[in-house]
C-alpha cells in the first residue's frame, strides 16, 4: 500500500479551533502529502496550500439544515475552494423512515456542486438494518461516498460498518481512527479513505512500520485554485 498519505484526509474540524490550528493542519498535510478536512470558514486561510486536497463540511455536525441552505453552503464552499465537500444525512429523518426526504435532501446538495460529496451517516448510532437503508439511499443520491462519523457523537469508525457501508460506496472511515493499526484495519476492512486529527501520527507510523522515509512530494491539486471564485461569506 504505497499512497497511504493521499488516502488520509488530516483533520481539525472542533469547535474551539483557530486560524493558528487550521494553519498547522495544512503545514501537517503539506509535510506528509496528506489531504486536509476543515471548516468552511477556513478555506481561505488554505489559499498557499495549493498542493493539499482540501475538504470542507457543511451541514456540520447534526444535518438538520434545510436543502437550500445546505446547497447555498455547498456553492459558497465550492467558490471559496473546497475540493470535496462532506455533509451530515439527517439522521432523525433516517430513524423516521422518511427515505424520500432523505434521499432527495442529498441528492438536491450533490447536484448543487461540481464537485466530490461524502455523506456522513454518523453510524454510531445507527442499527445494522439502518446502516444498509443509508448505504443504499446514500448511493441512489448519487454521493461519491459514505462517511462514518463526524466524531462529535459517542463511538466512531469501526470494521464491522465499513464492511457494511463498502458495499454501497466507497467509505472514508472517520471517528476514533488515530494510529495506523486503527488505519490499516479500516482499509482491510474496505475503507478508501481515512478522517482523522491525528493524520499525521498515522503516516509517521505507517512510515516506520514499512521502513519508507519521508517524502517530499504532496499530492497534485484537484484543480486550479485561482479558479476558485470568491471567498465572500467566510
Amino acid at each position: 500500500m504505497d499512497d497511504v498519505p493521499d488516502r488520509i484526509e488530516h483533520t481539525v474540524l472542533g469547535p474551539t479551533t483557530t486560524p493558528a490550528d487550521i494553519r498547522t493542519c495544512l503545514d501537517e498535510a503539506l509535510q506528509y502529502g496528506m489531504r486536509a478536512c476543515i471548516p468552511p470558514w477556513a478555506l481561505p486561510l488554505a489559499t498557499e496550500y495549493a498542493n493539499v486536497p482540501l475538504t470542507a463540511v457543511i451541514d456540520f455536525p447534526h444535518g438538520q439544515g434545510q436543502t437550500d441552505s445546505v446547497c447555498q453552503a455547498a456553492k459558497l464552499a465550492w467558490d471559496a475552494g473546497a475540493d470535496e465537500l462532506d455533509m451530515v444525512c439527517n439522521i432523525g429523518l433516517l430513524k423516521a423512515e422518511e427515505d424520500d426526504a432523505v434521499r432527495d435532501h442529498i441528492t438536491e446538495v450533490v447536484a448543487s456542486v461540481p464537485v466530490p460529496v461524502k455523506v456522513i451517516v454518523e453510524a454510531p448510532l445507527l442499527t445494522d438494518a439502518e446502516l444498509e437503508r443509508v448505504g443504499q439511499l446514500v448511493a441512489d443520491a448519487d454521493a461519491a461516498y459514505l462517511k462514518t462519523a463526524t466524531g462529535f457523537s459517542e463511538g466512531g469508525a469501526t470494521v464491522h460498518d465499513v464492511e457494511i457501508l463498502s458495499k454501497y460506496l466507497p467509505v472514508k472511515a472517520s471517528g476514533g481512527v488515530g494510529s495506523w493499526a486503527d488505519a490499516e484495519a479500516m482499509f482491510e476492512a474496505g475503507a478508501e479513505r481515512i478522517g482523522a486529527s491525528s493524520g499525521d501520527t498515522i503516516v509517521q507510523e505507517w512510515q516506520a512500520a514499512t521502513g519508507r522515509a519521508e517524502g517530499d512530494a504532496a499530492p497534485e491539486p484537484k484543480r486550479d485554485r485561482d479558479d476558485a471564485g470568491t471567498t465572500d461569506g467566510y
